[in-house]
């Protein structure tokens, strides 16, 4: 099938997130400048480039994340796993702006090192962030939607022993999770090596 994104698709639900997956998921936490914390899970999410290491976010409305990471200009990236997979459906509620999510989840929130915001204690992996840009999108008429990027710089790097085997990340080991679309995730739980070819020179 075929259709044109700005017109009826005809089937039960959107299938462009399904389309583009798996994604993996940017768990944030953030603190508002009034000390309440946040925690919340954004499907729309990945690294950008390497050096420097960069994270990018892409919000679906002005959320209580967007506005605390353009007030503080920090937040953290924690890794959302198979274990913590329902703790981290619970951080997804809809819910006031005072409720601390990590206390609605049952996870403890850890200092970070270098910022303010509080990272996932249980988390496997956590990345310490400062705000690069918050950038509302404008469609290709020129039209502002209500959909926000935040672009992040990595400062500090959180890995826990469990999940590194002879200095080297286990992911399959780790299990992330990852957003498929509709209700639907994934886990990552086996990996294979492929090393890039190395072509002839042409004579």
């Amino acid at each position: 099938m075929f259709y044109e994104a700005n017109k009826p698709h005809g089937l039960p639900h959107n299938p462009f997130k399904a389309v583009v997956a798996p994604r993996p998921i940017g768990w944030v936490s953030t603190v508002s400048k009034d000390g309440v914390r946040n925690l919340a899970p954004y499907s729309f999410f990945n690294a950008v480039c390497d050096t420097p290491p960069m994270v990018v976010i892409g919000s679906s409305g002005y959320k209580d994340s967007v506005r605390n990471i353009e007030e503080t200009g920090e937040f953290v990236c924690n890794q959302a796993t198979l274990d913590l997979a329902d703790a981290m459906n619970l951080s997804s509620a809809m819910v006031g702006t005072d409720v601390d999510e990590f206390e609605l989840s049952g996870l403890t929130a850890e200092p970070s090192k270098l910022i303010k915001a509080p990272r996932v204690l249980e988390a496997k992996t956590a990345l310490e962030c400062k705000l690069v840009n918050v950038q509302r999108l404008i469609d290709i008429d020129g039209n502002e939607t209500n959909s926000w990027l935040i672009l992040g710089q990595v400062v500090g790097v959180h890995i826990d022993e469990s999940v590194l085997d002879n200095g080297l990340l286990n992911v399959a080991k780790m299990k992330p999770l990852a957003r498929l679309g509709y209700m639907d995730y994934s886990v990552v739980d086996s990996v294979f090596q492929m090393d890039r070819p190395v072509l002839p020179e042409k004579a």
